[in-house]
């Protein structure tokens, strides 16, 4: 799976250096990290599903996701601070590569009603944000064995400085932004 990786560097690179003019190949952004976030809520009255999250997300991204906390006490969510309220992973370089393929060619497709991402998802800085409602579309993932449909968050952070750059970036990698 390392065709993005490939692509990278033999299109995308050649093509962003062209459209925006960089005098150096150091000048072209570049996919840093994916972060993908499952924020569960409050898990006090039933803690297996915490344990059922973090199984569905190592498996779909073959990396053990770490245990997020509540950072100060809501008493209108009956949150108290330091509860355990999601899971997350951080995907870097060959992991990171491997996700956004099967993201962007087997997850989304699978999608019901897919007409493709929007491009006004971006934070102003060059990084992407994007929501998926439940883990079914991942073929790891086996419909008898789930518990609970879970939306997870997933966050495409780049290297680029405007969200034009990026959305380039992301477009020339295969990210099927609607038309």
């Amino acid at each position: 799976m390392e065709k993005l990786k490939e692509l990278y560097v033999k299109e995308v690179v050649p093509a962003l250096m062209k459209k925006f003019e960089y005098s150096s190949i150091m000048e072209v952004p570049k996919l840093d990290k994916i972060v993908i976030n499952m924020g569960l809520g409050d898990t006090k009255d039933n803690p297996k599903e915490l344990d059922n999250a973090i199984n569905d997300l190592t498996i779909i991204t073959g990396q053990k996701p770490i245990i997020t906390k509540a950072k100060k006490s809501i008493a209108a969510f009956k949150l108290r601070e330091g509860a355990k309220i999601g899971c997350k992973v951080t995907l870097r370089s060959g992991k990171m590569y491997d996700f956004a393929y099967k993201l962007f060619n087997v997850a989304l497709p699978r999608v019901r009603d897919f007409r493709g991402v929007s491009d006004k998802s971006f934070d102003g800085r060059g990084n992407y944000s994007m929501g998926i409602k439940e883990q079914l579309i991942f073929p790891e993932i086996e419909y008898d064995k789930i518990d609970k449909l879970r939306g997870m968050d997933i966050i495409f952070v780049t290297t680029a400085r405007t969200d034009e750059e990026a959305r380039e970036l992301l477009r020339l990698l295969g990210m099927p932004f609607k038309n």
